[in-house]
């Protein structure tokens, strides 16, 4: 059989529709995919330069879907280079958790990359505790929207939402930030930073790096930890060692890579619960496979929502 895929030909530039054969494997293994997020690490991989290594090409994107599996409904993770951006994909080792007919593809499908590592960067790596202050950089996109209403469910003291995008910071603080921080000017930025924290600041969840990460950093309390999860403001940055050893910081590098699967899937199913119970929400736009090719250029830019390619949707 034949099916119908996005396949990156060629690293460095945006994926093709192309009719290609379906997955030889285990019908077991094989899933129908009625959604698959755009994740800012699929066009990572496709660069050909990702640290984890990318697939041979060609090969079909995505490393994670919505689809169904032996008739259940199911969130998946895909093995490249069989991935979901395509009408059918291959399950990487029975890593499949059901998922209720109540919560929308593109709300389960925002949960998987961003909510995991929001989740289990709060709670695995920061060790967040009731009462603690928290600052959100990135607090626009899809992680940060998540990462600022998990910290609210566990019941911190103080939440603060940093962006570039005002709009962005007023969704933050409709879904519960304590007050919010612009980083589209960096200058005073870390008092700014000490005056919405007002004076207390436990943990930085940074999924932006560069000058803003560095900002924030510096206005870490004494034992505070600073979560490293992401570069989307550039993979470079100057750090003073003062401001690292003077205060006793703790700074934690965070990636989904290395953690075992079993606490992704736990992660996972907390943040399902979450979204049953209404106290979630994620914006995202549903596009169908043939804008395949527009939806890569849109994802670069930073849509500030979680946009999922549909082999069911018409263009």
């Amino acid at each position: 059989m034949r099916m119908r895929a996005a396949v990156i030909e060629r690293y460095g530039e945006p994926p093709v529709l192309r009719d290609v054969p379906e997955p030889k494997v285990e019908e077991s293994s094989l899933v129908e995919v009625t959604a698959a997020p755009l994740n800012p690490v699929d066009l990572s991989i496709a660069s050909g330069k990702f640290y984890a290594g990318s697939p041979p090409t060609p090969y079909v994107p995505g490393g994670e879907g919505i689809g169904r599996l032996q008739q259940k409904r199911v969130y998946f993770r895909a093995a490249l280079p069989n991935g979901a951006m395509a009408e059918r994909a291959v399950v990487s080792s029975g890593q499949a958790i059901p998922i209720p007919d109540s919560v929308a593809d593109g709300v389960a499908a925002a949960l998987g990359t961003p909510g995991i590592a929001a989740y289990l960067g709060l709670t695995r790596r920061a060790e967040l505790k009731a009462g603690e202050t928290v600052l959100i950089l990135g607090a626009s996109g899809v992680l940060g929207t998540i990462a600022v209403q998990v910290a609210r469910l566990l019941k911190v003291g103080r939440v603060i939402a940093a962006a570039r995008d005002e709009r962005g910071l007023g969704r933050a603080k409709e879904l519960g930030a304590d007050a919010t921080v612009d980083l589209k000017q960096t200058d005073g930025l870390t008092d700014r930073i000490k005056e919405a924290s007002r004076g207390q600041l436990n943990v930085v969840i940074d999924p932006v790096w560069g000058a803003p990460g560095i900002a924030a950093m510096g206005a870490l309390s004494p034992f505070g930890r600073f979560v490293q999860l992401g570069a989307s403001a550039g993979p470079e940055a100057v750090v003073n060692s003062g401001i690292v050893r003077g205060r006793y910081l703790s700074v934690l590098g965070y990636n989904s890579f290395v953690v075992p699967w079993d606490e992704q899937a736990a992660a996972y199913r907390t943040l399902l619960d979450y979204v049953v119970a209404g106290q979630l929400k994620v914006d995202f736009e549903v596009l169908s496979l043939e804008a395949v090719p527009e939806a890569w250029k849109r994802q670069a830019s930073s849509p500030h929502r979680k946009l999922v390619l549909s082999p069911q949707a018409s263009r």
